[in-house]
């Protein structure tokens, strides 16, 4: 008897952790995730960025980055800074905030970073310039 109980008592915590996780799992936004974050996109992006990864077109573009920063804020302004090179402009989320748009950076009107991954230690995003695709990596500066 005590073991039919047991039972049964893990069969409903299976029941109610499936119940929970699936819909959570499809309210996931970016690919790379989180899959839950208590902050919000905002607070998580609007801090100062350094590059740990990059990529161009697959291929390792790491060195080639090497000290380069990107810094928003929650107000809406944004900033890079390359070695001696650097610029300003606003990001704005997009599409549903699966996207980030930069503007006014670098003599281009718009610029849209498709994000992959938005945590508060850790904001993966990629673009395309022309037929080159280049993934970014970032982590707190």
């Amino acid at each position: 008897m005590r073991i039919i109980k047991i039972i049964k008592n893990v069969s409903l915590a299976i029941f109610l952790f499936t119940a929970v996780m699936l819909p959570v799992q499809s309210c996931k936004k970016y690919p790379d995730g989180p899959l839950i974050s208590f902050r919000t996109r905002t607070a998580r992006v609007a801090q100062a960025w350094k590059i740990d990864n990059a990529k161009k077109n697959g291929s390792d573009y790491t060195s080639f980055m090497s000290g380069y920063t990107e810094t928003y804020t929650k107000g809406g302004d944004y900033s890079y800074v390359w070695g001696s090179f650097g610029g300003t402009g606003t990001w704005a989320f997009q599409n549903k905030d699966k996207e980030i748009n930069l503007k006014g950076v670098s003599q281009q009107s718009s610029h849209t970073l498709i994000i992959l991954k938005l945590e508060e230690k850790s904001f993966w995003y990629y673009y395309l310039e022309g037929n080159d695709k280049y993934e970014f990596h970032m982590i707190p500066k």
